[in-house]
């Protein structure tokens, strides 16, 4: 006989449930820095890479999501230095709650899917890399420290930790002529796999952030598992 629980349960809330919680804490860097900042509210971000052992930036790209989930917030924090004021970080609540996250996120899955269907196949890819492209060139100039031109070699490692910092779980693989950013985790979870062409944002971020970060080349190749490919790979 079924639990309570389970006959009550709606599918379509579960798994955004689960979409929520991979998309917030999927992610052990992102865990540790929530766990931290419970235990040592006003934290910045130089403390929080300390402490996780990652760059700076790269703790930034992780709050920022935290922060988009609902559960980290900020306040400015006077330094005795000159320049801008610094940020100290604080959960939100203490008790995590997930239910406001939870359907609002199933609120914009349903939007995306349904914008995807009207648009059609070929403007819906169209959107899905222009915003990838927007998106990732905004990332590359942000992590890009000194302007100047890099090697696609170099861009395609910090492009992974940064992919890594939005839940793509991203590793860079090469050969003699080309670099890959694979990713073993996609954070569209089920909307890619119905709408395939999600995968054109992987492409556009990729591109955008080359772009952003001041890469020699731009020129990406995509391989899906959404798709029907073995990978999730980008090729530069």
């Amino acid at each position: 006989m079924a639990s309570s629980f389970e006959s009550d349960l709606d599918p379509a809330l579960f798994t955004a449930t689960v979409t929520s919680l991979a998309h917030s804490f999927g992610d052990n860097t992102r865990r540790k820095i929530y766990l931290y900042l419970r235990e040592n509210p006003g934290a910045t971000a130089a403390e929080l890479a300390r402490h996780c052992d990652v760059h700076a930036n790269v703790v930034r790209h992780h709050v920022e999501r935290l922060t988009e989930g609902g559960y980290v917030t900020y306040d400015n924090v006077h330094k005795s230095t000159v320049g801008r004021p610094a940020k100290g970080y604080r959960v939100v609540d203490t008790n995590v709650a997930m239910e406001g996250s939870i359907r609002r996120d199933a609120l914009l899955v349903a939007l995306l899917e349904m914008a995807l269907e009207r648009l059609g196949p070929q403007a819906a890819e169209a959107l899905s890399h222009d915003v990838g492209m927007e998106y990732g060139r905004g990332l590359g100039l942000t992590a890009n420290s000194n302007e100047s031109e890099v090697t696609v070699k170099a861009a395609m490692s910090s492009i992974a930790g940064l992919l890594t910092a939005h839940g793509f779980a991203a590793r860079v693989e090469e050969d003699a002529t080309s670099q890959s950013v694979v990713s073993d985790n996609c954070p569209f979870g089920t909307a890619a796999q119905h709408h395939p062409v999600l995968c054109a944002v992987d492409r556009g971020l990729i591109t955008g952030m080359l772009e952003g970060l001041g890469a020699k080349s731009t020129n990406v190749t995509l391989t899906s598992r959404a798709r029907g490919d073995d990978t999730c790979r980008v090729t530069a």
